[in-house]
């Protein structure tokens, strides 16, 4: 495997690292939550803005990094902030400073994806992109099975002890630091903008991008209005009887499928192309939840959660394979953030509009909705070229 690199091996234990941490997290936040005075109402509202901070600052870092020339600060900085945050959840209990913490945490995701994505696509050459995407997205979603998995494991000794999670979750965030120290910047730094860069300048790049970008990102954003958040798949299996014990397996189940299958699929990719692997994923996504809207069978509920692992896998490394591939070297950083910018936008009105048509019409409809739109995106990317790789002289 010589093309993952030195570089791919150090952001992928980074993400690794502070991927179990995060998710280590992700079962008990809600409870958590709850114990410190939240209402239902106001942990959406907090969950919500975090969400669009991290949204809006993942496209502004992403074109600051370019401008700049660099990568690594913001990586150190990105994952720093977002280790320092867990121990602090525990430590400040009322509100105010509740919001401000994990808002802290999704700052932090915002600053490190592009700069972080621009130097695992520097570290690969376009006909090992895939691989290089996959491996680091399987390396970052085992952290979704280890997070939740230890956190299952420690509240069966000890019921309800939340806050030391938080603090054993400082642990892996604090390794994740200390492994970015062996990232070396890919190229030489640029020269010093001479003018300041807005916050929302990553918004031109829309207009200034080549013509393929905006045509898959405008598919990819169409089909992420309606892939809404996994909590509906997770309530869903609730409904139909699952237990908490077992929401919480199905879905270190899910994670689990999606880590071992993203960098194969990746591979596969490379070799047959981009475009029919995420076809795939979308025609595999629109499976799931058209099961999902028809299904009453708890055991059946593990067949779909393994295709949207397969999904999952067949979709987001590639996804950042195909950008970063009809994308000029120096725009990277703010192409993938643009669009993973968008995207989280994007995820918060899909959970709003599902939320809606199930309390409206039940979740069937719910499912059945996003299956159908699903289809329509699916037969959208029908029209859109395979990717080919750009370059300096390649007109826009």
């Amino acid at each position: 495997m010589k093309y993952i690199t030195k570089t791919v091996w150090v952001l992928s234990i980074v993400s690794l690292l502070t991927d179990t941490a995060s998710e280590m997290l992700y079962p008990i936040m809600p409870i958590y939550l709850k114990t410190i005075g939240f209402s239902v109402v106001l942990i959406g509202v907090l969950e919500g803005f975090a969400e669009a901070t991290a949204g809006l600052s993942k496209g502004y870092f992403g074109k600051l990094s370019d401008t700049m020339g660099r990568r690594v600060p913001f990586v150190q900085l990105g994952y720093g902030l977002s280790a320092l945050s867990k121990p602090m959840m525990a430590l400040f209990v009322f509100p105010f400073w509740v919001f401000l913490v994990r808002t802290l945490d999704r700052f932090g995701k915002g600053i490190r994806t592009g700069a972080r994505d621009a130097l695992l696509s520097d570290a690969a050459t376009p006909s090992t992109k895939a691989k290089v995407f996959g491996f680091h997205r399987s390396m970052d979603t085992l952290g979704a099975v280890l997070g939740p998995s230890f956190a299952l494991l420690y509240l069966y000794y000890y019921p309800e002890d939340y806050k030391t999670l938080f603090y054993i979750a400082f642990i892996p965030g604090l390794l994740a630091i200390l492994a970015t120290f062996y990232l070396k910047e890919s190229t030489a730094p640029a020269a010093k903008p001479k003018a300041s860069t807005p916050f929302f300048s990553f918004l031109h790049y829309w207009k200034d991008s080549p013509a393929p970008y905006r045509k898959v990102v405008a598919g990819l954003l169409a089909f992420t209005l309606f892939n809404s958040s996994d909590v509906f798949l997770l309530l869903k299996a609730k409904q139909a009887g699952l237990d908490d014990t077992m929401v919480i397996a199905i879905y270190i189940f899910y994670n689990l499928v999606y880590a071992l299958l993203s960098f194969p699929l990746g591979i596969l990719a490379d070799k047959i192309g981009l475009k029919p692997i995420l076809l795939l994923g979308f025609a595999t996504f629109a499976a799931v939840y058209a099961g999902m809207a028809m299904n009453a069978n708890v055991y059946l509920f593990f067949g779909l959660f393994f295709l949207y692992g397969f999904y999952a896998a067949a979709t987001e490394g590639i996804s950042k394979a195909w950008i970063s591939n009809i994308t000029l070297k120096k725009d990277t950083a703010t192409a993938i953030g643009t669009y993973t910018g968008l995207q989280s936008i994007c995820t918060m009105l899909a959970s709003s509009l599902t939320g809606f048509v199930w309390f409206q019409f039940g979740a069937t409809a719910a499912f059945i909705t996003t299956a159908v739109a699903t289809l329509v995106v699916l037969f959208y990317f029908f029209t859109v070229p395979a990717p080919q790789p750009i370059t300096e002289e390649t007109p826009t």
